[in-house]
């Protein structure tokens, strides 16, 4: 046990030093720091390497900003493997209780544990503390699978936790770190990008092409073939990259079905959406599903797929013809999600809505095009939004220098004023 002490001190910040926790998540820190100070368990849930752990860092030392001792703050990081020792909830337990023996900590302790997902057992030990009615403990986790809500912990907690999901870098997060200023040239660096975090500190495509490559073979092996023991990893890989490059597109799982029957791939129906859905769960991809606007209900069938970042497209995929249009309506979506909207296809009489976004008692429709220079296209664009009879918020997102005039209504927004002028 000694030992395994020794490596938590290592991980841990009771001298009260920080190395340095890179770019400021405020976004995330307001929000967290919204929820503290009861007993709601927070859950941080997102793809590997979007930032989860950085910010769980970053929210102990604004913890400790606020006045909590280092002393009462425990972490574990369950990707290091100097952790490997820490196979179940039993293993963690006697840790934490051993952290407890060492630091003797006064008052309310916070539990931080990262990637929780990969300990077997963890529900019952997070629901056991954070339910505690003898001593006072707040529990943080963070977990790379969609799934770990589905089960034991969300009946066992019954709605005692709060879960948000993290996404890489946003376009004002891209622009605040790389320091660039705000408008159409930086918008098309970052589109052309990505918004991994670790992605900017790389030298070269090459390194960034390995690392991006690394990035989805860890994704697909921890968070999909080892959890689900998928046999075929090959077709797997191979799902991910025809979702990657029909991103934005209309498909079914029947259009994947006959598209590797053409290929004279042996599969069926159930296996293939089986793995859309393992994807899904692992936050590598997006589904969003089609909304019957005047019907207020959702349509089966065909979905879109949207990416969770641009970087797989543009570095590991980047021979497939994908023109822009496409690429900004991924970002579109990934924009509206990162502000906590709920994201559909919208369809009314026969006509494809871009996006019918839902928060709260607020709902917005947005068209999303590369550029409106032609006169046909504005109207295309425009009359899709025209055939909606409400009056909830109408907005054409484009990639144009000038803004167009309100046409009855509906404004027409420059991608990189979306966040500011729409969304906040």
């Amino acid at each position: 046990m000694a030992d395994n002490i020794a490596i938590l001190k290592k991980y841990n910040f009771w001298d009260g030093m920080f190395p340095d926790l890179g770019f400021i998540r405020r976004d995330y820190l307001d929000k967290i720091r919204s929820f503290t100070g009861n007993r709601l368990v927070k859950v941080l849930v997102g793809q590997r390497r979007a930032g989860k752990s950085v910010i769980l860092r970053q929210t102990i030392k604004d913890l400790v900003a606020q006045g909590v001792s280092p002393a009462n703050i425990f972490y574990l990081n369950k990707e290091y493997t100097d952790f490997d020792f820490v196979s179940d909830y039993k293993d963690l337990d006697m840790l934490i209780k051993a952290y407890l023996e060492l630091q003797k900590p006064h008052g309310k302790v916070y539990l931080f544990v990262d990637e929780v997902q990969d300990i077997a057992g963890w529900e019952r030990l997070v629901n056991s503390y954070a339910q505690n009615h003898v001593d006072n403990y707040e529990v943080f986790i963070s977990g790379s699978n969609a799934h770990m809500l589905s089960g034991e912990l969300a009946t066992l907690l019954s709605g005692r936790y709060v879960e948000m999901q993290v996404f890489t870098f946003q376009y004002e997060e891209y622009v605040a770190y790389l320091e660039l200023e705000k408008g159409k040239a930086s918008f098309l660096a970052y589109l052309k990008s990505g918004g991994l975090p670790e992605l900017f500190m790389l030298p070269n495509d090459e390194v960034k092409r390995n690392y991006l490559s690394a990035i989805r073979d860890a994704i697909l092996l921890r968070d999909v073939v080892q959890r689900f023991n998928i046999k075929d990893t090959r077709l797997l890989e191979d799902v991910f990259a025809f979702l990657v490059n029909n991103a934005s597109n209309l498909v079914s799982v029947n259009t994947l079905v006959n598209y590797f029957a053409s290929k004279n791939r042996k599969t069926n129906y159930e296996t293939l959406s089986n793995y859309i859905s393992h994807l899904s769960g692992a936050f590598i991809i997006h589904q969003a599903e089609r909304y019957h606007i005047k019907g207020k209900d959702i349509l089966s069938g065909n979905c879109k797929y949207y990416m969770n970042d641009l970087s797989f497209k543009n570095f590991l995929y980047p021979g497939f013809s994908y023109g822009y249009g496409y690429m900004l309506e991924n970002l579109v979506y990934l924009q509206l999600r990162h502000a906590g909207y709920q994201v559909y296809v919208g369809y009314i009489r026969n006509r494809e809505i871009d996006f019918v976004a839902i928060k709260n008692d607020r709902t917005i429709y947005i068209q999303s095009a590369y550029m409106l220079n032609e006169q046909t296209t504005i109207d295309r664009e425009y009359s899709q939004l025209e055939a909606i009879p409400d009056h909830h918020e109408k907005y054409v997102v484009s990639l144009d220098d000038l803004t167009l005039p309100n046409r009855g209504g509906i404004r027409h927004i420059q991608a990189w004023n979306l966040t500011d002028s729409v969304l906040h």
